[in-house]
């Protein structure tokens, strides 16, 4: 009897009923870590409800989906500045408010150091699941994902490419926590927020407890390019708060700015990536399938996108919205994710059309269309599953451009709308400050964001390797790999 009919005999809910133990121990681990930060998850949730509701024309149920974000505010998150507090104010004598009484930058030293641990250990979880699954419930000992794996894992150019990947990732997942402030208080409402403060010199008795509203310390912390009007990274300024990049032109802490411009770059990236890439799936699906005209149309509405120049495109489809209703949802993101949907499936299509023809003419296609299988079943079954591999290599690449050109387009002034962070305007901002003592303001993105980008596409380089040891001439292709790919 073949791998395949115990499967579809045998499912894999009855095979965890048979030997339970392993599965039970994997998710109750998994229930611990879920714990740990439930109250943040939940509010990912709420958060993504909240922009569908504002999408909709009269925002309908917006005073229930306030409510859910108070409820969610309530409910105990140990990786959170409430728990593991870093603004505080000196006294005289040591430090208010900030956890364990620490100075503020070794607190937020702690907060960051044990999100990232998580993280790492909710990357430990998800790869403990598949090796599990690997050794207690699956028929086969091997399976060509196996050499790719091994491959990826031996591939030191992708890993590089994932470390940077894995640790932007997290800074745009825990942004709320890993930001020395908040958005809310630093950003978008900082007259209507308050701070305490040490009036005097900090580590003396000399002065006293004063207090200020967060707006009014940021005209006064602005890095303006002077040796007086200067607080670059690893700094307090003199309202006792601590900015591990420093602060932007009119005072705002950059940190924060960057790990919140992470996760709008992040989301953009995903979404308008993943719309595209099942859109450049499908279409490569039918039209390997059917051929003839249907592949022919693809071919000519793909060329006429491609032919356009893709930058004039998003300029002025930009400007051309600017100020209407539609530019204004999610602060322009919305009007962003649709252009690079529309201009990248084309590209991952072509990315994909000739694996996907290939696949089409093996025998097995053939022996399916005999038995009378479905055309929608055979591509999904038989052929999709040869295809996946090549779209998450263009896809893992495409998103470092995607990257890039949010923040180009945010540097010209026609990306995400002011006042939520964006890495280009923030380069865009400090520009006029990189010879100076400011350059921290355009330098620290800029880095970022190269390294990002490169992150991505040598993460895709891995990935590809690892799927096809002779496509290039990463360490993926060694003999080992080879030996290793071959084998059955």
């Amino acid at each position: 009897m073949s791998n395949t009919q115990q499967t579809d005999e045998v499912p894999l809910r009855q095979r965890i009923s048979e030997n339970p133990q392993p599965a039970m121990a994997w998710a109750l681990a998994g229930v611990v870590l879920l714990a740990i930060e439930f109250g943040a998850v939940v509010g990912v949730f709420v958060d993504i409800l909240a922009v569908l509701v504002n999408i909709l024309p009269g925002n309908p149920g917006i005073g229930a989906v306030q409510s859910l974000e108070g409820l969610v505010e309530s409910i105990p998150t140990l990786l959170s500045r409430e728990v593991i507090p870093n603004q505080g104010y000196w006294n005289g004598q040591g430090w208010e408010n900030t956890f364990l009484g620490l100075e503020p930058k070794y607190a937020w030293l702690v907060r960051s150091a044990l999100v990232y641990v998580y993280a790492f250990l909710g990357f430990a979880w998800a790869w403990n699941g598949y090796t599990r699954f690997r050794r207690h419930y699956r028929y086969a000992d091997w399976t060509p994902r196996d050499d790719v794996i091994d491959r990826l894992r031996g591939h030191t150019w992708g890993q590089f490419g994932f470390v940077v990947v894995f640790f932007f990732i997290v800074m745009a997942v825990f942004a709320p926590a890993l930001g020395p402030t908040t958005v809310e208080a630093n950003i978008i409402d900082p007259y209507s927020n308050s701070l305490q403060y040490w009036d005097g010199e900090v580590g003396t008795a000399n002065g006293e407890v004063a207090e200020a509203t967060v707006g009014t310390a940021n005209l006064q912390s602005g890095s303006q390019g002077t040796a007086s009007e200067n607080y670059g990274p690893w700094t307090y300024d003199d309202y006792n708060r601590f900015h591990p990049f420093g602060t932007t032109t009119n005072g705002k802490d950059l940190f924060t700015n960057m790990a919140t411009g992470a996760r709008i770059s992040l989301s953009i990236g995903l979404v308008s990536m993943g719309a595209a890439g099942l859109i450049a799936l499908t279409l490569a699906m039918v039209t390997s399938y059917y051929k003839g005209l249907t592949d022919l149309f693809v071919i000519l509405t793909s060329d006429s996108i491609q032919a356009l120049p893709i930058l004039m495109v998003l300029i002025l489809v930009m400007v051309v919205f600017q100020g209407t209703w539609f530019a204004e949802l999610y602060d322009g993101a919305v009007l962003m994710i649709g252009i690079f949907i529309l201009t990248q499936w084309p590209f991952l299509w072509r990315a994909i059309r000739g694996p996907a023809l290939q696949t089409a003419e093996q025998e097995w296609i053939d022996a399916a269309k005999s038995y009378g299988q479905k055309p929608f079943v055979i591509m999904e079954k038989h052929m999709a599953p040869y295809v996946i591999g090549y779209m998450l290599v263009y896809t893992s690449m495409s998103l470092g451009g995607i990257i890039i050109a949010v923040a180009g387009l945010s540097y010209l002034g026609l990306g995400i709308n002011p006042p939520t962070p964006e890495w280009g305007r923030i380069i865009s901002d400090g520009q006029p400050y990189v010879a100076s003592a400011s350059w921290h303001i355009s330098l620290i993105p800029g880095v970022l964001i190269t390294l990002v980008v490169t992150g991505f596409n040598a993460l895709g380089d891995g990935i590809r390797d690892a799927i096809d040891p002779q496509s290039g001439t990463g360490e993926g292709e060694n003999t080992e790999a080879m030996a290793g790919g071959s084998g059955a």
